[in-house]
């Protein structure tokens, strides 16, 4: 039975859990994007989106209660800084998670997750690059000869 089992226990124990997630979640805000399971890429989103909810509003409850999960000053500081500035106007969804397939040694699915607003490469609502195209000689005008006054000469030799 699964009476009052609402979130994945990843089969650990409360303490290593929790400690498990104040650490990926500090990494997650420090470098923007990690690399994990799918299942834990799963649950830590439920972990850290509150906490960037909360950060959002910087007030010195706010900052302890986050600090009381994560335990990390540095992560809280860059969190209300950085973070809640880019996540601002977004009512929620701070946290994308791309699969990537299966890790080599046992076969676990692997994920990407990432702070959302901190990918430019893929983000459809910012501002697009207008794209340049280069084109140079193609290949048979290089090696089309040109004949001068009875003299076949090539397009290198000139």
């Amino acid at each position: 039975m699964r009476h009052g089992k609402k979130f994945n226990h990843l089969g650990r124990q409360t303490a290593h859990r929790k400690a498990m997630f104040a650490n990926m979640a500090c990494s997650l805000i420090e470098h923007k994007r990690i690399n994990t399971t799918v299942a834990k890429a799963k649950a830590l989103r439920q972990f850290v989106e509150p906490l960037i909810t909360k950060s959002k509003e910087d007030t010195t409850h706010n900052r302890r209660v986050v600090f009381a999960y994560l335990r990390n000053k540095y992560a809280v500081t860059e969190l209300f800084k950085e973070v809640s500035v880019k996540v601002a106007d977004r009512p929620g969804g701070y946290v994308r998670i791309i699969k990537l397939g299966n890790r080599q040694g046992d076969n676990a699915p692997m994920a990407m997750v990432e702070l959302v607003d901190y990918n430019t490469t893929y983000n459809p609502n910012g501002k697009k690059k207008a794209k340049t195209t280069r084109r140079g000689k193609s290949k048979k005008a290089d090696a089309v000869e040109s004949v001068d006054s009875g003299k076949e000469t090539s397009s290198e030799e000139k």
